[in-house]
């Protein structure tokens, strides 16, 4: 695991600027974070969703978080590259579970 990345640190990022962030990103994010908690995924696959999320709850990165309208395109980007890389591990029960817990802070049914 990353050296950067925290479960408390992450759900209290996630939670805080959901809105900020948006579903995209959130979903995105979710999207890793169970594929990282089930154990059929690879330790390789592990380490690449724990540097994205490390990367995503680090108060400084690339484009800071709090520039409207940019803020999050780095992390998106780094988010997005990671699930590319590991897309084989996120199985159609993580993408429906990450839909329903952004269905929860955005509302809608989760499904699509």
């Amino acid at each position: 695991m990353s050296n950067n990345y925290s479960e408390s640190g992450f759900w209290e990022k996630l939670h805080s600027y959901a809105v900020a962030a948006g579903r995209e990103v959130v979903e995105m994010a979710l999207k890793l974070y169970y594929a990282a908690q089930a154990p059929e995924t690879p330790n390789w696959a592990k380490t690449v969703i724990y540097g994205a999320l490390a990367y995503f709850i680090l108060p400084t990165d690339a484009i800071p978080d709090l520039i409207p309208g940019i803020g999050y395109g780095d992390d998106l980007g780094a988010l997005a590259s990671a699930l590319a890389t590991v897309a084989a591990h996120v199985t159609p029960e993580i993408g429906e579970r990450a839909k329903r817990k952004a269905a929860e802070w955005f509302g809608g049914t989760g499904r699509t």
